[in-house]
């Protein structure tokens, strides 16, 4: 693939993308209007014609990957095909043009939106309240722990500082309990990925504040025995959040209240397909049980009387942790998504996101060991262990597959997993694209072992292949110069 050129590159002196007309009111000089202080001696911009600004901006986009131009298996980010028509719906004036200022009277269909999808909320979670605020999973964990921080102070046990975790956990766990102030607690796995629970019933003392579960968890297995580990929780004094990163797997099926947590979050550009990542922003509202609700941010969304209002009416709330209401527009989508699939649709959801996963996961175990079983919810943990010896590693796997058109996997996560490969196909992937995504893993799985140097290599077709890495971290270079700069 040829290295597409800067739009500096592509500059050439007094080449122009449009021809003003001649002015027809007298002209005052820049300098009058902005002040010589604030002139600049020169702006070296690109010199370029409207065709080539078009076709260079045009090529970019194309070169760049998304949902929308192919399979995207990066697993614990739920990257399903996002429906157009929830785009359109949210891009409605009647949603767009609002103003967050605006007058609770004249803005009563969206207040009935955020009312309907807060208890839609409560009622997937078996939870009893919801607050919108939040922006994103971490924020969501955030909000939820500052609830439990709270609740335990207004019991006289704000001495309780711990809060314990599984090695498996998404990262962002540890980093929110450490943000929150509290001392993290690592409870490593058993043989079979899920946590030791064993392990957890010797940590729990009267300082334990929460445990921070996902479930289904980072390996993509079903914790079985969370009822068992929430009693023993709860009989501590101790309250459990789950981390509803993974809730694709069991909507429908299971309810995280129901299985004994206390709180949760929702990510919306996952589960309920608002896009994100570069298509974003995110949305992480979280859900309590009901000894939990006076502690919400405010406002949350009311109903009385027959008019819907904005309720600060919280003295014990924890306060804003978002400006307004949330990310109002990713609401609206989730809101289009949840109405147009309803309960029955929602449950098909996890059932295909768990039959494609398993369908993928039965197709390449001959050639990548799945170190917890052959079974798994939506997601599977591979590892590329069996390359190393050969010099590829699951690096290297993940560059090969862009040579075969296809987005890498999330690698090297969960840590304990040697050489990790997290594939999440989601339930929009048809079985076309799983079987030339399998196709592709094992075909690279034979070059691994035939002709290592060509996967060592790859990607062959980008625009550049190999980077280093820790080096482009340490000094990201964003601005462009020119080769006598």
């Amino acid at each position: 693939m040829t290295t597409e050129p800067t739009i500096f590159e592509r500059s050439s002196p007094g080449r122009v993308g449009i021809s003003w007309p001649a002015v027809d009111v007298p002209e005052r000089p820049v300098s009058e209007l902005l002040g010589p202080e604030n002139l600049r001696e020169e702006l070296p911009l690109p010199e370029v014609s409207q065709v080539d600004v078009v076709r260079h901006y045009t090529h970019l986009s194309s070169v760049n990957y998304g949902v929308d131009t192919g399979f995207y298996p990066l697993g614990s980010c739920t990257m399903k095909y996002s429906p157009k028509v929830n785009e359109e719906i949210a891009a409605l004036p009647g949603f767009s043009a609002l103003h967050p200022y605006q007058d609770e009277e004249t803005s009563q269909g969206i207040l009935q939106v955020l009312y309907d999808v807060q208890r839609f909320l409560a009622e997937i979670g078996g939870m009893d309240a919801v607050t919108l605020q939040p922006a994103a999973g971490a924020q969501g964990e955030f909000t939820a722990l500052m609830l439990f921080k709270r609740h335990h102070e207004r019991v006289g046990e704000a001495h309780r500082r711990i809060v314990i975790v599984p090695d498996s956990s998404h990262g962002t766990n540890p980093a929110t309990a450490a943000r929150c102030g509290y001392e993290i607690v690592k409870v490593n796995s058993g043989p079979d990925g899920l946590a030791d629970v064993s392990a957890l019933s010797s940590e729990l003392s009267g300082d334990v504040a929460a445990v921070m579960l996902t479930n289904p968890n980072t390996l993509g297995l079903f914790e079985s025995r969370v009822t068992d580990m929430s009693r023993m929780i709860h009989d501590a004094g101790a309250l459990l959040y789950c981390d509803g990163a993974n809730m694709n797997a069991i909507l429908g099926i299971n309810r995280p209240g129901d299985m004994g947590f206390d709180a949760m979050h929702f990510n919306l550009h996952k589960t309920f397909s608002a896009p994100h990542g570069g298509g974003g922003p995110g949305s992480g509202p979280v859900a309590v049980k009901g000894f939990l609700e006076r502690y919400l941010p405010v406002p949350t969304v009311g109903f009385e009387d027959g008019r819907y209002f904005l309720d600060y009416d919280r003295p014990e709330s924890i306060g804003r942790v978002h400006s307004f209401y949330g990310n109002i527009g990713v609401i609206v989508k989730a809101y289009a998504y949840i109405l147009n699939l309803g309960a029955e649709g929602l449950r098909s959801v996890s059932e295909n996101a768990v039959l494609n996963a398993n369908y993928l996961l039965s197709k390449i175990a001959s050639a990548y060991d799945v170190p917890y079983g052959r079974r798994c919810m939506h997601e599977f943990v591979a590892s590329a262990l069996r390359y190393k010896d050969s010099g590829v590693r699951a690096l290297d796997i993940a560059k090969r597959l862009m040579d075969y058109g296809f987005h890498p996997p999330t690698m090297y996560f969960p840590l304990i997993v040697p050489e990790a490969l997290m594939i999440e196909p989601t339930e929009t992937e048809s079985i076309e694209t799983l079987d030339a995504f399998a196709e592709a893993m094992l075909a690279i799985g034979r070059e691994a072992q035939s002709q290592p140097e060509l996967v060592h290599s790859a990607p062959h077709t980008a625009p550049v292949s190999r980077l280093d890495e820790a080096e482009a971290a340490r000094r990201l270079e964003l601005r462009w110069s020119d080769a006598g700069d």
